[in-house]
């Protein structure tokens, strides 16, 4: 029981952290949602609501790194990759009622730094899921420099897209970026690989 109790916490204050940020978020609120007792929640995490958010926050980064590894990596060409990401966002933003986003934006937009170890997880997320696009480019050729821009624009597209699908309630334009994007990873994917011949016939 004490496990269910620990996992509901965390199950709530995810769902309320990605609806509401960190600060929208209150005690009173992950203790309704959940059902806990309030004595629980210092049982379970000593910490109080930071110790809470920081452990879902962690867990939230992680699952959506574990995945788009995995998305990266079942394709060996990266232009196959971004366009099945895209769709997985449109896909969830649809399966939620466009209710919820990316886990880590309303943290980083209820600027956390009161609490370091939150602040640094969302650093580090934005790090890690840059840098697992930016390696998928290289591994197809593209020279790094123009793979680093690749992957920052895949990221701040997706960040900014899913905004936007939230506010109209419309996935659409996911798919009219993804277009522009795919055929821009295509395109750089050919100019490397050209590169790379040319390279090796000197």
């Amino acid at each position: 029981m004490a496990t269910d109790t620990r996992t509901r916490m965390i199950e709530a204050t995810a769902l309320l952290i990605r609806q509401r940020g960190y600060h929208g978020t209150s005690l009173n609120d992950i203790l309704s949602a959940s059902g806990a007792p309030r004595g629980s929640l210092y049982f379970h995490f000593p910490g109080g609501k930071d110790q809470l958010v920081v452990e879902v926050t962690r867990d939230s980064v992680a699952k959506v790194t574990e995945r788009l590894g995995a998305d990266l990596a079942a394709e060996s060409d990266p232009a196959v990759a971004v366009r099945h990401i895209y769709r997985s966002v449109e896909q969830m933003l649809e399966e939620n009622q466009f209710s919820l986003g990316c886990p880590v934006a309303p943290v980083v937009l209820d600027a956390p730094n009161d609490v370091p170890d939150l602040a640094e997880i969302c650093r580090a997320a934005f790090e890690q899921w840059i840098g697992l696009l930016r390696l998928a480019f290289v591994r197809a050729g593209v020279p790094e420099h123009r793979a680093q821009a690749l992957a920052l624009l895949v990221e701040s597209s997706l960040e900014g897209l899913m905004v936007i699908a939230r506010a109209t309630r419309d996935r659409s334009a996911l798919a009219v970026v993804a277009d522009e994007v795919v055929a821009l990873v295509e395109a750089a994917v050919r100019s490397g690989r050209v590169a790379q011949r040319a390279d090796a016939a000197v």
